[in-house]
């Protein structure tokens, strides 16, 4: 293995910024590629390894530093077949596992709502899914992993072997060292497919009534909420909610046609504005006639609907846009999601993927993991300057006021102070960085 760079020189270019596109920086790209010998890049700039950049934010950057990039470091190492372990490398993507371990019986134990995630990113953001209430995140089925260190030295990492260092690179955001490769427990299943049910409701106090039902007999749910509409429809959306089928091949319905849908070009800045997302709201909830759908579908439409659509992204134009996820606790009225829910449909400058769901009590190994117990909230907002960073930053002072955090990977304004105190782990974090990595987000945390 070795690291190479296309240029001498740092560059911006779109294909190495963040999946939000802001900000846009320069950075010199190598690339970390498969040889016998696992060398650390010299250079006197900081390192940062880079997977897919479906980070939202500048936690996937290093501005006039280097991005190591492992798009070319993919390969499966082993797979166990009987116990459903496998070992890849760290540009291995959740879609090259779902292909080989699928057929196989096997899928992956947690997926976020993209399957264009390298096994490495997915391990330093220790991402989440639409069943962490009773799975937790995948950093909880990384049995082993190994770690390069700018001390050139291989660092094997377990929960029993260096235990520390493995804790801190479970959501450590990149910064322990560049991991190579690591060994995932996936879980056995019948089909690729899930008995699904798909609920309309039309305020948030309905969708607590729904979500304390669905938990104990689902393990996957989650709900789009339109942040749109206001008096009579404020907190309406959709509930959706499955389990792995266990129903025999025959009874299963064919595989989506997959069809290559791209977006080509930046759209106009008019294209996405309240009247537009209040149209595509109503036009998403009414979709639905019934209040109550039950149906088997297959894991591509129900955990990835939006990797139907290449570069995507770019429906918000040439100027990016904000993602926003923060998960807050819940008490007798949940009045910290509701008031933070208000605030975002008062200010009519959320977009239409907005994602409501709740955490369980399920812990991860990671230090600086995000999942708490609680309500969590995700959604996009197109890149309107100075207003939409003061909408972000009170959403903020909001969160940290009910105790609640904010997801890294999803940030790109967040103040240094909200970040230690959101993470209260961070000075034990701290210890395992390694002197030769940083990022955009890590010096922006540290500077503010």
């Amino acid at each position: 293995m070795s690291s190479s760079s296309n240029s001498s020189n740092d560059f911006i270019t779109d294909k190495y910024l963040s999946w939000g596109r802001i900000p846009k920086v320069s950075q010199e790209i190598r690339y970390l590629e498969w040889l016998s010998d696992a060398k650390f890049p010299k250079s006197e700039k900081s390192i940062l390894a880079r997977g897919l950049g479906r980070s939202y934010g500048d936690s996937c950057l290093n501005e006039n530093g280097i991005l190591l990039s492992t798009e070319l470091y993919r390969r499966f190492l082993d797979f166990d077949e009987k116990t459903g372990v496998i070992r890849c490398t760290a540009g291995i993507t959740l879609e090259d596992i779902l292909d080989v371990a699928l057929p196989k019986g096997w899928f992956l134990p947690v997926s976020p709502g993209t399957k264009f995630v390298t096994v490495g990113g997915a391990i330093a953001n220790d991402v989440h899914g639409k069943n962490h209430h009773v799975a937790g995140t995948f950093g909880c089925y990384v049995k082993k992993m190994a770690l390069l260190r700018s001390d050139n030295k291989i660092y094997e990492i377990s929960p029993n072997k260096e235990i520390e260092l493995y804790k801190a690179t479970i959501g450590g955001l990149g910064l322990t060292g560049i991991i190579l490769w690591a060994d995932i427990q996936l879980v056995s299943v019948k089909s690729g497919f899930f008995d699904g049910e798909f609920i309309k409701f039309s305020s948030l106090d309905e969708f607590f009534e729904i979500n304390k039902e669905s938990g104990k007999k689902f393990d996957y749910t989650v709900s789009w909420l339109d942040c749109a509409s206001q008096g009579e429809n404020f907190g309406r959306g959709i509930y959706m909610r499955a389990n792995h089928s266990q129903k025999d091949f025959s009874e299963l319905p064919k595989d989506p046609i997959k069809l290559p849908l791209i977006v080509p070009f930046n759209f106009p800045s008019w294209t996405l504005n309240n009247f537009t997302v209040k149209a595509f709201n109503f036009a998403y909830y009414n979709k639905q006639f019934s209040k109550f759908v039950k149906k088997t579908v297959h894991y591509d439409p129900f955990f990835y609907p939006l990797d139907v659509v290449k570069d995507w992204n770019k429906i918000y134009g040439k100027n990016g846009f904000y993602q926003y996820q923060c998960v807050v606790p819940r008490d007798d009225n949940d009045k910290a999601i509701k008031e933070v829910f208000k605030t975002i449909v008062e200010s009519r400058s959320a977009s239409f993927l907005a994602v409501l769901k709740e955490f369980g009590e399920v812990k991860s190994p990671g230090m600086l993991s995000f999942p708490a117990p609680g309500i969590t909230l995700c959604l996009d907002f197109i890149n309107l300057g100075e207003k939409t960073v003061k909408l972000l930053q009170t959403l903020e002072d909001l969160v940290k006021g009910f105790n609640g955090k904010m997801y890294p990977s999803k940030d790109t304004c967040m103040r240094g102070s909200s970040f230690r105190a959101f993470y209260p782990n961070l000075n034990e974090f701290k210890k395992y960085i390694d002197p030769k990595i940083s990022s955009s987000f890590w010096r922006r945390m540290n500077n503010s």
